[in-house]
């Protein structure tokens, strides 16, 4: 099965936070780059493995969030292969961010 795909905007997301990341930190801007492949990987192995959050979005559309970093994946488990629409820090005001997509 293939991996996930990252939509424009989730790959900005990522870029953004690495970067921000990488300022204080290399290294842990690199794993949550690689936390975030693994995640895509196990998505498009096990597209129904995130949370349905219904107070945020229906059905077809799942929360994957990351071991290890305060980030959520915002991804649609309905398409062939499942597309990761947004990396999200948990901190964000979700519900607003979600209402701009």
């Amino acid at each position: 099965m293939s991996p996930a795909i990252l939509l424009p905007p989730a790959r900005r997301d990522l870029r953004d936070a690495v970067r921000w990341i990488a300022k204080d930190n290399p290294a842990a801007a690199r794993g949550l780059r690689d936390a975030v492949v693994t995640a895509a990987r196990r998505i498009g192995e096990h597209p129904e493995i995130g949370l349905v959050r219904p107070e945020y979005a229906d059905e077809p559309i799942r929360f994957f969030v990351l071991t290890g970093y305060p980030y959520i994946l915002y991804y649609n488990a309905g398409t062939h292969p499942p597309r990761i629409v947004r990396v999200l820090h948990g901190a964000r005001d979700i519900p607003s961010v979600l209402g701009r997509i």
